[in-house]
């Protein structure tokens, strides 16, 4: 199994950088397809930033409109471990992130960690 852990969250003000880590278990993460979800209280759980496996080439990318051009998803396959570099943070970033991951052969994200509170104040 993979096995997620997140870390890197906190409190920040309004307009301050963050980065959150998230080391996974496996010598195959380099194929996973790795994702960033936030949920805040009373809304749903929604991805906001992923990067593709080595199934893909190119380093694929995406991001939630929200966050797009202050968000960043990257990976360091050779230490199992996708970041997501968080700048320009808003109090709407409040939320629990999430680090999930999944088989390029998958649609669904089937592993996830614990989450990592991130809040940020104006």
């Amino acid at each position: 199994q993979v096995q997620l852990l997140e870390s890197g969250g906190g409190l920040v003000q309004a307009g301050a950088s963050l980065r959150l880590s998230c080391a996974a278990s496996g010598r195959t993460f380099s194929t996973y397809n790795m994702g960033w979800f936030r949920q805040a209280p009373g809304k749903e759980r929604d991805l906001v930033a992923a990067i593709a496996g080595s199934a893909v080439s190119g380093g694929s990318t995406y991001y939630a409109d929200s966050v797009k051009g202050r968000f960043t998803i990257s990976r360091d396959n050779t230490k199992n471990t996708v970041y997501l570099q968080m700048n320009n943070l808003k109090p709407e970033d409040t939320a629990v992130y999430y680090c999930a991951a999944r088989s390029s052969l998958v649609l669904k994200y089937d592993y996830w960690g614990q989450g990592t509170q991130v809040t940020v104040s104006s």
